[in-house]
């Protein structure tokens, strides 16, 4: 990717055309970590980046942005023309772009000095106009210029500064942070989809503690995420949650989560407690928060649908809330109801947040060690047996298709997982005998 990127910028030069990397990518080299991907800056218009990479897309011509795909298609290289953006009605997109023939220009509107780096691959050479090494020394979050007006210009800066800090442990400089905060009730400017990424982003990253405290020192997470907000102050029976209350908690268990981290396993951690709150009472031998599971679920379908989720995701999150807390019967379950619960979809991340949810509290992994311990020892076809009669089977000893029908054959798995029936035969005479015609 680099090389490409590299190859691009050569060509430019020869065409005489100044061009650089810049952004991210630099930030990151200069860090000594690898990029994700790689940007060039280029005092080329579109129409002339257009005709020295025939291939190219332009996909953002209106600011000044192509594509340039590397020879096999596998990844782009964004190309952007030096400008400077012009207003910004809709929080999102510059009003107009105007091309520049200066690269300083076009780093001056850039978001924050750490991005405003430009690297010459060619010679090694770093340009920095913005005072972004030095603030990469510092740790510093600092937006290019004055925080209102860079804010002001691009809402989705709000959310990115936060994710920025947190990935990096970078302190937010003052001005900037204060700067955010001001503009957080502007965040909903900004189109869900785009502030989930964020927030999948801050999630998934590695540092989502970090994160979520920092939306709420900024006043962000009482903006786009008013339930978890609400979190704060909520207390917990001690002789359970010794660690605090349900925010605390919560962020205990968003500091353990795995490296790497999907997303619904980090959603999930996130909600499954967001029933709490509302349901909380002090009664009198302890608190309560009854049905906050089901409370809970409810909720979490109004987040899952506000941020636009997937269906696959939303799914997964609220099954992960919805079990949560049925880890406690594991031990008395009966072994047809434990192997349907072992076998639920991606068991893995409902075992996996038990255990966040213990290690945040009270710290007993006897329960996760006794799932783990019974998912590994029953085999697959134990746990998943071919089933021993069929609505067919069913329908060929006389019993008529319709409501009976799943109450016969669930009840026909439950004795075969139970190991009570071993046979289609033994299981269609239990069926005569248990369900008579």
């Amino acid at each position: 990717m680099k090389a490409h990127a590299i190859s691009i910028i050569r060509t430019l030069r020869e065409a005489g055309y100044p061009a650089y990397l810049v952004g991210g990518c630099v930030r990151d080299l200069v860090l000594g970590r690898e990029p994700e991907d790689y940007d060039v800056t280029t005092r080329a218009t579109p129409e002339e980046v257009m005709r020295l990479f025939p291939e190219t897309y332009a996909v953002g011509a209106q600011f000044g942005v192509v594509l340039v795909p590397s020879p096999d298609n596998s990844f782009t290289v964004e190309v952007a023309t030096f400008r400077s953006d012009i207003g910004s009605s809709d929080g999102r997109h510059p009003d107009s772009v105007r091309y520049s023939q200066e690269a300083r220009e076009d780093v001056e509107r850039r978001d924050f000095t750490i991005n405003g780096l430009l690297l010459d691959p060619l010679n090694n050479e770093v340009l920095d106009f913005v005072g972004g090494r030095k603030d990469i020394e510092s740790g510093i979050i600092r937006t290019v210029g004055e925080p209102e007006l860079r804010f002001a210009e691009d809402k989705l800066r709000l959310l990115r500064a936060v994710r920025f800090a947190a990935r990096l442990g970078y302190e937010i400089e003052p001005a900037t942070f204060s700067g955010l905060s001001k503009l957080a009730p502007q965040i909903h400017q900004v189109s869900r989809e785009r502030v989930a990424d964020e927030l999948n982003k801050m999630l998934t990253e590695g540092h989502a503690r970090r994160a979520f405290e920092l939306l709420d020192a900024t006043n962000l997470l009482a903006e786009v995420l008013p339930e978890i907000s609400a979190m704060k102050g909520v207390a917990q029976p001690p002789q359970y949650h010794p660690e605090g209350d349900v925010w605390i908690h919560t962020l205990l268990l968003l500091e353990n989560l795995p490296r790497p981290c999907s997303r619904t396993q980090a959603w999930g951690a996130l909600l499954h407690d967001v029933g709490k709150p509302p349901t909380f009472r002090i009664a009198p031998d302890r608190i309560r928060f009854d049905g906050h599971v089901e409370v809970g679920v409810k909720m979490a379908v109004e987040i899952c649908r506000r941020l636009r989720f997937s269906n696959d995701d939303t799914e997964q999150i609220l099954a992960l809330i919805q079990h949560h807390m049925r880890f406690s019967d594991l031990p008395r379950m009966k072994e047809s109801t434990l192997k349907k619960f072992l076998r639920m979809p991606q068991i893995e991340e409902h075992i996996e947040q038990h255990r966040l949810d213990c290690v945040a509290s009270h710290g007993d992994l006897s329960l996760y060690d006794f799932a783990r311990e019974k998912l590994a020892s029953i085999p697959p076809e134990k746990m998943r047996p071919t089933p021993l009669v069929t609505g067919e089977d069913l329908i060929s000893h006389g019993y008529t298709p319709g409501p009976r029908f799943k109450e016969i054959l669930a009840a026909v798995e439950d004795a075969q997982l139970e190991g009570r029936l071993q046979s289609k035969e033994q299981a269609l005479e239990w069926v005569r005998q248990e369900f008579p015609l």
